[in-house]
């Protein structure tokens, strides 16, 4: 009887071990079930500039054989500019995925705070360094590296004296809880004032004060800057119809921001940036590793002009030049 139930109970126990060894098996190859390498995109929030980074990126791995539904999975999530959300979904992204991209500064610093071995990818990052996501630009040294978007603010100063001669005044909107935002900001207050202009600054802390700030610039000043700052590009439609009202120019900080309302830039393309993050993904993907690769500066800088806005304005466009 005794042995009887000795090996009830080593059966069991067995049973019991087999089937917890199968359970975390099962729970270490999640991520990366049958020939599939699963990628998690985080997405701060929605605006044009950062769903091109994120079309480039996809783009780029379909170009080079990573087609989805064949060779990875790709599980999308967009914060919405909430950033509650955003610890959430990261811890979500680092369980379940091989590797994660990183869309503008506020996703990529949450992702950092959760991952522990999963590499992150980041874009549309403008200063990596002042956001503590890598120790330096050549050695990031950690789990992440990416590509900035950091445009050359002295190109944009630069166009803003030949569109605008005879601006005196120049305003920058910007959110100041955006630590990519306060980074230009700072270079841009600094190449404005050295080119003569009177700077006035307009700090902003949600989407929905936009409106009022930026109409209270536009009465005070002769041009306004705005940097690659997330939640004034989300809102640029709207500010170009305030530019048009008041016949301020807008200087945007990418391409994207110009299209949708302002008047110029020298900025950063941003589904090439995307591209050019997939190359580095792919490298980790094939066993680089992300302490030793390189944070990039976008390859495709461009002079973009919006003729129907230059139009609007009365401004003629057809002279501008940047010196190299």
């Amino acid at each position: 009887m005794k042995l009887t139930k000795y090996l009830t109970a080593s059966l069991l126990l067995g049973t019991s071990l087999t089937l917890a060894a199968c359970s975390s098996s099962s729970s270490d190859s999640a991520k990366s079930s049958g020939d599939s390498i699963h990628i998690g995109i985080l997405q701060y929030m929605e605006h044009d500039s950062l769903a091109a980074a994120k079309k480039g990126f996809l783009a780029e791995l379909a170009d080079q054989g990573y087609t989805e539904d064949d060779k990875i999975v790709v599980d999308y999530q967009n914060a919405q500019g909430d950033q509650s959300n955003l610890q959430t979904i990261s811890e979500q992204l680092v369980a379940d995925n091989d590797l994660v991209l990183a869309i503008a500064t506020p996703a990529a610093q949450s992702l950092a705070t959760v991952t522990m071995d999963v590499p992150v990818l980041f874009t549309a990052v403008t200063d990596p360094v002042s956001a503590d996501l890598v120790d330096t630009i050549e050695k990031p040294g950690g789990l992440l590296t990416g590509t900035s978007d950091q445009a050359p603010i002295d190109k944009q100063v630069e166009l803003l004296g030949q569109a605008v001669p005879d601006a005196k005044t120049v305003g920058i909107l910007y959110t100041t809880s955006e630590r990519n935002s306060e980074v230009q900001v700072e270079e841009a207050k600094a190449l404005l004032e050295k080119a003569g202009y009177k700077v006035v600054l307009k700090g902003i802390n949600t989407s929905n004060d936009v409106q009022d700030a930026a109409t209270s610039l536009m009465k005070d000043v002769d041009a306004v800057f705005v940097p690659t700052d997330n939640t004034v590009a989300s809102t640029m439609t709207m500010i170009g119809e305030l530019s048009k009202e008041y016949k301020i120019p807008v200087i945007g900080g990418s391409t994207d921001m110009v299209d949708a309302g302002g008047l110029l830039t020298y900025g950063t393309n941003y589904e090439a940036l995307g591209r050019q993050t997939a190359k580095i993904a792919i490298k980790i993907l094939e066993g680089a590793e992300p302490a030793g690769s390189a944070v990039e500066y976008p390859e495709t800088v461009d002079l973009h002009v919006n003729e129907e806005m230059a139009k609007e304005l009365g401004i003629d466009v057809s002279a501008l030049s940047v010196s190299q």
